[in-house]
């Protein structure tokens, strides 16, 4: 599979929007949220053309339960997929489309990934940066998704500890615990 970053596409927005609004028709119960997340859900950032969607869910028995309906949108469901309490479906094989990173309510993972989110939209020198080095590892990992996700490793882990910080700071001076304080998903 080859490894391209692009510029930002408005129509990345509507494509989220699209499949936020199947996967809550499938009616599965216990979907607490649907969030946008990832490179695809900031605009001005290169990314890899697949929407990221994370869902928040009462339980991961419950989304397991209902595995079939979300593979009726053409999602493989992977399991864990090397993260303990996920579950993580993909959709269009080798050039994949969407992707779902589903955790239960209160998993760690999903205010890490939606301090990111914010965080990269709303530093631009940082946004900026973080697309450069994209486009950089991209052309030089030869189609390699390992190396293309270590080249971008360091950079990551440095900008998510300062993205937890920073709306753990929003969420104090606003007198919000950390779930009252996630935006609504985008």
């Amino acid at each position: 599979m080859k490894i391209a970053v692009v510029q930002h596409r408005s129509e990345w927005k509507e494509a989220f929007d699209e499949e936020r609004k199947a996967i809550l028709a499938l009616g599965i119960p216990g979907i607490v949220q649907v969030h946008h997340i990832g490179s695809t859900s900031v605009a001005e950032l290169a990314a890899k053309p697949v929407i990221d969607i994370m869902i928040e869910a009462k339980s991961l028995e419950g989304l397991d339960r209902n595995k079939e309906q979300i593979e009726s949108l053409g999602y493989e469901a992977m399991g864990e997929f090397g993260i303990a309490g996920r579950r993580y479906y993909r959709k269009g094989g080798d050039n994949r489309t969407h992707q779902i990173h589903a955790f239960e309510a209160g998993d760690s993972n999903i205010l890490r990934h939606i301090a990111f989110r914010d965080y990269i939209a709303e530093h631009p020198n940082v946004r900026k940066e973080y697309g450069d080095l994209k486009i950089k590892v991209a052309s030089q990992c030869d189609s390699d998704i390992d190396r293309y996700c270590d080249g971008k490793n360091d950079f990551i882990k440095f900008h998510q500890a300062k993205a937890l910080e920073w709306i753990n700071q929003r969420s104090d001076q606003d007198g919000l615990s950390n779930s009252e304080s996630l935006p609504c998903s985008t």
